[in-house]
């Protein structure tokens, strides 16, 4: 299959690798991490003005329809520079309202999402042994609108969205929700994480809500396999990131008067590393493809999801250990790489997790056929 970008996605990728280079240096990223927010507001205004975070929206959105595939590519590029941008979560609850939100909604969020002045944030996960396709948060109707109850966990930099999109279940089925960050009945609790998010759990005690489409329709699980393909696109970047830091290292640093580069058990390591990286590459798009063309979209995306957190964390964890003492020392920069594919490893589910639904899959497809 023939996953090669073209001329608009090849565009994106220039223009992102362009702006994320200029802006996430070590020092920047420096001064973000010690910022009151965590949050680089400079470059999140650039990724605005530049028409970034609009090019995966509709057309009628202001957008250049780039959809899923667009947004992937600009993750990768962001993951390449540990870029601190709550990108994903953003932008992919801008394309959800888009493709399901009704006609208020989409007027009253979408402009403001697509240059960058407002933001949206997803409340996907909980504590276990809740999953994020069957939300243990409740969603119960009054009127013509919902009221929620229940914990969500861990939600991506809520601090600076006006709005969070909550999976919760109905008696209907599932669905997602749009709810005011401040909104009566919410509480938030901050959660500091591995890669420096200021996140926070979020309480909801009947907290008034809007549905984002109809619950049992399908948007909650339309949502959930996109997160997990934007997660392995952000992974995608920081493996590749990590492995140039070790390629540049490797190259200057010399022992016995030979650069370590040129030592096998070196080359081993990085070609491992290599190996996993294509492995990524390849379920990614294959995961794209078949959530643009809307076939064996599960299975796909939880190879994409596995190999992302399995063979991510291996690429960080490798790239690490090659740079020795340095690799921990966090005044070198590679360490940011290790904390991001750390966190991105179980963000909606671990490896471990993921391997255990695609099992049950293929034994459901297996006695089906």
């Amino acid at each position: 299959m023939d996953f090669s970008l073209g001329e608009d996605l090849e565009e994106l990728r220039s223009l992102a690798r362009e702006i994320f280079t200029d802006h996430a240096t070590p020092e920047r990223l420096r001064a973000v991490e010690t910022s009151g927010s965590r949050v680089d507001d400079k470059l999140w205004t650039d990724l605005g003005a530049a028409g970034l975070l609009a090019a995966p929206l509709s057309e009628e959105a202001g957008g250049a329809a780039l959809g899923l595939a667009g947004l992937s590519v600009v993750l990768e590029e962001q993951g390449c520079r540990v870029a601190p941008v709550p990108l994903w979560p953003a932008v992919l609850g801008a394309l959800t309202v888009d493709a399901h939100g009704s006609a208020e909604q989409r007027a009253a969020l979408l402009p403001h999402a697509a240059d960058g002045t407002s933001r949206l944030t997803l409340a996907l996960e909980e504590f276990a042994p809740a999953e994020p396709g069957t939300p243990l948060t409740t969603a119960v109707p009054e009127g013509t609108g919902w009221r929620l109850t229940g914990i969500k966990a861990v939600v991506p930099s809520p601090a600076g969205a006006a709005h969070v999109l909550v999976a919760a279940t109905t008696d209907a089925g599932t669905g997602l929700f749009l709810v005011r960050r401040d909104a009566p009945g919410t509480s938030w609790t901050p959660a500091e994480t591995t890669t420096y998010d200021l996140s926070a759990h979020l309480d909801l005690d009947g907290t008034p809500a809007e549905a984002v489409g109809a619950p049992g329709s399908g948007v909650l699980e339309w949502v959930v396999d996109r997160a997990r393909t934007a997660l392995a696109a952000v992974q995608l970047g920081v493996a590749q990131g990590a492995v140039r830091y070790a390629a540049d290292h490797l190259g200057a640093r010399e022992q016995f008067g030979r650069p370590l580069a040129t030592f096998q058990a070196v080359q081993h390591q990085l070609a491992d590393c290599v190996i996993e990286i294509d492995a990524m590459r390849v379920t990614l798009w294959q995961a794209v493809t078949a959530l643009v063309d809307g076939q064996d979209t599960e299975q796909a995306v939880l190879v994409a999801k596995w190999w992302a957190g399995e063979g991510g964390l291996n690429v960080v964890h490798r790239v690490q250990h090659v740079h020795g003492g340095i690799g921990v020392d966090t005044d070198y920069p590679v360490h940011r790489h290790f904390l991001w594919g750390k966190q991105l490893a179980t963000t909606l589910g671990g490896a471990a997790g993921d391997l255990c639904r695609l099992g049950d899959l293929l034994a459901d497809k297996a006695v089906a056929s």
